[in-house]
């Protein structure tokens, strides 16, 4: 399917979406059986939504807290820009940072925000201090340690 061609999802779309975002397990059959359809139209279905680039990939979501991760950290970054190559030293540079989670670019005062993880302050002082810093072109940081998360639901409305 062209780029440009928007695709129009139907009621059963949306219900198969809506059952893979739930529960990404279930096989074509039980997706059918649940949608009230037959499994080989539930696999062309999934085929035409993968094909439009509606489904991108099915992958596990591991909560970092179960496995020792306790500190969540935000940091809003601008870069001095005066260097052409600034920006994408900064983010090739970035990537390399295992504890770095996330990243966004913006446009406006703030360049760039990372999302950094780290098992305790220690950890983190020492990713921030040895990982972060060392990164090229920052000019200003500022962090905003997470207290709670609120909402991070990765479910669409359907």
């Amino acid at each position: 399917m062209a780029e440009s061609e928007e695709i129009i999802l139907g009621d059963l779309d949306r219900r198969l979406l809506r059952y893979l975002q739930a529960e990404p397990s279930l096989g074509h059959a039980e997706l059918g059986e649940r949608a009230g359809v037959a499994a080989s139209r539930v696999t062309r279905r999934l085929a035409r939504l993968e094909e439009a680039g509606v489904i991108r990939g099915v992958r596990a979501v591991i909560d970092w807290r179960a496995l020792g991760y306790a500190v969540d950290v935000s940091l809003r970054i601008t870069l001095e820009k005066s260097h052409p190559r600034a920006f994408d030293e900064f983010l090739n540079a970035a990537r390399q940072v295992p504890e770095v989670t996330e990243i966004q670019t913006f446009l406006g005062r703030v360049d760039v925000r990372l999302g950094v993880i780290a098992t305790d302050l220690a950890h983190y002082q020492a990713v921030y201090r040895d990982r972060i810093l060392t990164l090229p072109h920052i000019a200003d940081i500022e962090s905003l340690m997470t207290v709670a998360t609120v909402k991070a639901d990765e479910a669409l409305p359907l």
